[in-house]
C-alpha cells in the first residue's frame, strides 16, 4: 500500500485564544468528514463538552462554537506527511505548521497543549521551546488509547478549565 500526501486543516481559533491544543495530524476519518477529531472513536469533543459543562453534540457547527466561546485554538504540528492510515507511527516525510507565527499572530496564547506525546515529540524536533509559552502534554483522547476510561481522560484535561478563563 502506497502512502498518501496529506495535509493539516488550517488552524481554528477562537478572537482570543488563551489555549492552543495541538495534535500530530488528522486522521483518515477526520480528512474525509473535513473537521476536526472527526472519528466517532476519539474522545476529544465528549472531553471538552465535560469540561466546560455543556450537552455533548454530534453538530460540528456546535464543536466549532464550543472552541471559540472557551478561549481555545485547534491546530496540528504538522502540515503535512505521508501517511498510511492513521496511526502517528506511521507519518513519514512530515513538514511542520508554522506554530511561531501563529503564537506570534495571537499574544494572548499562554499554554500550549499536546494531545498526545508523539505531538509533543514533533513539536519539540521543530518548534523547541517558545519563550513564555507553558506547554502540557495530556492523554490522548483517540481510541486507540484503551488504557484510560473516558473518565480518566476527562479528569487528565481538567487543567484546561482554568487556562481558559477570561
Amino acid at each position: 500500500m502506497n502512502k498518501q500526501r496529506i495535509q493539516s486543516f488550517a488552524p481554528l481559533l477562537s478572537t482570543e485564544p488563551k489555549v492552543l491544543i495541538l495534535g500530530t495530524m488528522p486522521s483518515v476519518k477526520s480528512l474525509e468528514q473535513q473537521e476536526y477529531y472527526g472519528n466517532k472513536q476519539n474522545a476529544f469533543w465528549k472531553i471538552l463538552f465535560a469540561l466546560f459543562q455543556h450537552d455533548f453534540s454530534t453538530v460540528y457547527a456546535d464543536r466549532v462554537a464550543l472552541i471559540q466561546q472557551n478561549h481555545l485554538g485547534l491546530w496540528d504540528v504538522l502540515q503535512s506527511c505521508e501517511r498510511t492510515g492513521s496511526l502517528d507511527a506511521a507519518i513519514k516525510a512530515e513538514q511542520p505548521n508554522d506554530i511561531q507565527q501563529l503564537i506570534h499572530d495571537y499574544p494572548s496564547i499562554h499554554t500550549v497543549v499536546f494531545s498526545s506525546q508523539k505531538a509533543e515529540q514533533y513539536f519539540t524536533k521543530y518548534i523547541g521551546t517558545v519563550e513564555g509559552i507553558r506547554t502540557v502534554t495530556l492523554p490522548s483522547p483517540s481510541g486507540a488509547n484503551a488504557r484510560m476510561s473516558l473518565e480518566e481522560k476527562i479528569d487528565a484535561w481538567s487543567c484546561l478549565t482554568a487556562w481558559c478563563k477570561p
